[in-house]
């Protein structure tokens, strides 16, 4: 196959995300002094750059692969849980500070109290628990909204949706650089006394202690905040949860009112858990508006790009 038909293989995602990976190598270098092993990140990241381009440039010639299009369709899911991992360890030793004061002091100028403290009066356990589970379904609902557009053969409106997905949550990625901080577990309530301050039922501490590893924070530890990952502002699950409401919509998904209803406890949730501020998911909202607004450019410029006019791939 000649190149320029290889070429028009790469979707604008496959774009975006070798253009993120090639600017954290660009960071790692930047500050080599004080990121440990920096260059096994740049390794790393060439090295999923490399996969990112046999995928497009491979597909090709496995048209009628059902597991090879699987794959390419779906490996986003996978760079983006390497690239959260990877700037865990870029953010807190190029930044060396965290933020979580002056969202504090935010968030208190707006209500007058610090909400998450407020919402404590009105906890109690079966809601705790029911919440926890919402707020961990998060990661499975974009895999149901997904999977409907698989079963319909929605593959264009698939596309665009993982662009959406993929690129929200590199520009949250950006937002953690930005503003690192640990959230109100870690500041304004005990850490290590949450499980007793704001119990659930039969499931949460489980819940919790998974997501504390997810998190890099190693069980039993007397300083988890030295170990958690810095991504509060902005809240990821708010604003990729309104980029997921925002696709069904757009869809007409038929899980749409499900997700609906689902998406809102779990934004709730973020701030009743003790895991967020509300100045998180303003902020939220405005990285939300950002994705939605400016992915249709990204779009049209990758498609002028490969010679084709379809906004959608």
């Amino acid at each position: 196959m000649k190149y320029r038909e290889k070429y028009r293989n790469f979707r604008s995602y496959d774009v975006v995300s070798l253009v993120f990976l090639f600017l954290l190598s660009v960071v790692n270098l930047i500050f080599y002094s004080r990121v440990d092993e920096w260059w096994i990140l740049i390794i790393a990241n060439c090295a999923v750059s490399g996969g990112i381009v046999f995928l497009a440039v491979q597909y090709s010639d496995f048209p009628t692969k059902k597991l090879m299009r699987i794959v390419r369709d779906w490996y986003p899911v996978g760079v983006i849980v390497y690239v959260f991992q990877i700037v865990y360890y870029m953010i807190y030793p190029i930044r060396g500070r965290d933020y979580d004061e002056i969202l504090i002091q935010i968030d208190y100028w707006m209500f007058g109290v610090n909400p998450t403290e407020w919402l404590a009066q009105f906890s109690f356990p079966t809601l705790t628990e029911f919440l926890q589970i919402v707020y961990t379904s998060y990661y499975f609902l974009f895999l149901i909204a997904g999977y409907e557009m698989y079963r319909r053969n929605l593959h264009r409106e698939f596309h665009y949706f993982i662009l959406l997905v993929v690129y929200g949550f590199y520009l949250s990625y950006v937002g953690y650089f930005l503003v690192p901080a640990i959230g109100p577990r870690f500041t304004l309530h005990d850490f290590h006394a949450k499980n007793e301050e704001l119990p659930g039922l039969f499931l949460t501490d489980i819940i919790r202690e998974l997501l504390n590893r997810g998190e890099s924070i190693p069980p039993g530890v007397a300083n988890p905040e030295d170990y958690v990952h810095r991504d509060v502002f902005p809240s990821g699950h708010a604003q990729l949860t309104l980029v997921l409401l925002y696709a069904v919509w757009m869809y007409r998904l038929n899980c749409r009112k499900y997700l609906y209803v689902i998406g809102t406890l779990l934004i709730f949730s973020t701030v009743y858990l003790w895991y967020h501020y509300v100045i998180d998911l303003i902020a939220s909202v405005v990285f939300f508006a950002v994705t939605i607004g400016t992915a249709p450019y990204i779009v049209r410029w990758w498609r002028r790009k490969d010679g084709s006019s379809r906004l959608y791939e």
